[in-house]
């Protein structure tokens, strides 16, 4: 994913933050990132249950940048998280 569709997500991703649908699919990624144990390179210690249990529209933002990490990453292989992600970054598309 090139950094101008990055960079669209982001800003649609910021306004759309209340988004209760987009909410439900940041929730839906973290509750799978928390079943299957993912860890984060650059947050190794996050706990994700605890994320999705109190999600807020502020972490709506971090949480599309964690879909857009695990849809690029090569060692992120579990299809459930891959497709979570997907279905996260999918429900602010098109732009």
């Amino acid at each position: 994913m090139d950094d101008k569709k990055t960079k669209e997500l982001m800003a649609k991703c910021e306004t759309m933050k209340d988004d209760p649908a987009l909410m439900k699919e940041c929730k839906l990624m973290l509750d799978e990132m928390a079943d299957k144990k993912v860890v984060m390179e650059d947050d190794p210690n996050q706990n994700y249950t605890n994320m999705a249990e109190n999600i807020s529209a502020e972490d709506v933002p971090k949480v599309l940048e964690m879909a857009l990490k695990i849809a690029k990453s090569g060692k992120i292989t579990d299809p459930e998280v891959k497709i979570a992600a997907e279905r996260l970054i999918r429900t602010l598309e098109p732009l």
